[in-house]
């Protein structure tokens, strides 16, 4: 049984006020409900004052007139029956047809139809799901929510469960409401996979389910991303964050981290109807998965975020390197993380990083450590350059000499007679033979010492 909360159904003022707040948001979203309402035969089963069908409209009209008082530019309203045109016997699964399209002020026309609803049929509510997916028009900045409205189960051998997996997995619809008309308990774990089940066990409770489901999906609520630093505050941020769907996948919301004026995480506005998985698209990444969203309150989503930041410094560029690149691992890890350009400063996750500077030679750092709330400086000498000439193309590579052994650098254009290459500062051989020698004893393996800004000149004949 539903608690027994004290809403007042005419939800005027209340709705008002949530809805004020959702606008606050810079790019409002649509709220579309779908209703599917059972028209079944058992609908004219007596419950409470009257017949079911009677107790049905005349608390959807009276939830439809609080909502013809609110700004319905932020919010579309549509009809889905079932069981209402063909009897049974015979059996029709097919009997589920949109009765009113999603528009801007179509409530009166959803109350003339529910006015003119005669119970007939059976339940195909797994049916009437799987086509309630075409009732959504395509819309980048909607939000679509089903509310079922039923007095008996699936009565055609079909599966709701599933019907409503896929809605949701392929982004299609959020969880369904499903509010059960005088059910017997015993049916809650049937719809409890199928949506948020709420059991009007009575009219009264039917009244203050309508309110409560309508408010929760008209409402958005607040929220704030605390993204801690190494001494416990909420002092990260200037971060790109995105939420996901955890059932569909699909993006819901984007923004970068801003604190406020007070220094604060700043406000945003999320629905409390989905279930969402976060990236913090920090370097490395951060995720935090299944983020529930509590209605009605300010939530506080907290992650680990200490960072330090890495400087990548060259005293000078006069004669070097135009744009000198490093590549940053996490210690160990083969996959490259980031490409930093030189002269520039990046923030990481506080760890051990493997870095490797793109000059030649290559520089590389094993296992550096970037501290939290620290700048770790690596700094290099500009290069010089050695200008190679030869009476004719041919082939030749650079060698450097480290612990007693020879190392190949890069190779000269065997295309060129004429080439110049930028070099660290150091002690270096090369090896050139011309193409038209055809003995390797004609090869030639000069020494040359590069120094900071300056030009060698390195005659291969």
């Amino acid at each position: 049984m539903i608690r027994k909360l004290a809403i007042p159904f005419f939800l005027g003022l209340f709705l008002f006020s949530l809805q004020s707040s959702a606008q606050k948001e810079k790019d409002e979203t649509i709220t579309r409900i779908l209703f599917v309402f059972d028209g079944s035969q058992s609908m004219y089963a007596r419950w409470e004052s009257g017949q079911k069908i009677d107790i049905a409209r005349k608390l959807m009209t009276k939830m439809l007139d609080s909502l013809q008082s609110l700004d319905s530019r932020s919010f579309q309203l549509a009809l889905r029956v079932y069981g209402h045109q063909k009897p049974v016997p015979p059996q029709d699964c097919n009997d589920t047809r949109l009765e009113v399209a999603f528009g801007y002020n179509n409530i009166s026309k959803i109350k003339r139809v529910l006015r003119s609803i005669s119970p007939k049929g059976t339940t195909p509510i797994a049916r009437s799901l799987s086509r309630a997916a075409t009732d959504f028009p395509d819309c980048d900045n909607c939000r679509n929510i089903i509310i079922l409205i039923t007095d008996g189960v699936e009565a055609c051998d079909e599966d709701p469960c599933a019907a409503s997996r896929e809605l949701q997995k392929k982004g299609i619809a959020l969880k369904p409401f499903v509010i059960g008309i005088g059910l017997d308990e015993n049916f809650r774990e049937t719809f409890d996979c199928v949506g948020n089940y709420y059991d009007a066990a009575n009219e009264k409770t039917f009244q203050n389910v309508l309110g409560i489901v309508i408010s929760q999906a008209l409402d958005n609520t607040t929220a704030q991303v605390n993204l801690i630093d190494q001494n416990g505050f909420p002092s990260e941020t200037d971060i790109p964050i995105t939420f996901y769907d955890r059932v569909s996948g699909k993006v819901k919301k984007q923004f970068i981290h801003a604190l406020n004026y007070l220094g604060n995480p700043d406000t945003v506005y999320l629905d409390p109807l989905v279930i969402y998985n976060m990236t913090v698209h920090s370097i490395p990444e951060r995720h935090l998965d299944s983020i529930r969203i509590a209605n009605g309150k300010h939530n506080h989503i907290g992650l680990d975020l200490p960072r330090g930041s890495l400087e990548l410094k060259m005293p000078s560029q006069r004669g070097g390197y135009e744009d000198l690149k490093c590549i940053v691992r996490e210690s160990g890890k083969p996959d490259i993380l980031h490409v930093q350009d030189f002269n520039t400063i990046q923030k990481y996750i506080a760890g051990k990083y493997d870095i490797e500077i793109l000059t030649l030679p290559r520089y590389t750092n094993k296992n550096l450590s970037i501290d939290a709330g620290k700048t770790t400086t690596i700094g290099i000498p500009p290069p010089g350059v050695v200008n190679f000439s030869s009476s004719a193309p041919g082939y030749g590579s650079i060698l450097v000499s480290r612990n007693n052994k020879m190392e190949w650098i890069a190779d000269l254009n065997p295309k060129a007679s004429r080439q110049s290459i930028v070099l660290q500062p150091g002690n270096y051989q090369v090896v050139f033979r011309v193409k038209s020698s055809q003995k390797s004893e004609f090869s030639v393996s000069k020494s040359f010492a590069v120094s900071s800004g300056t030009t060698t000149i390195v005659k291969l004949n």
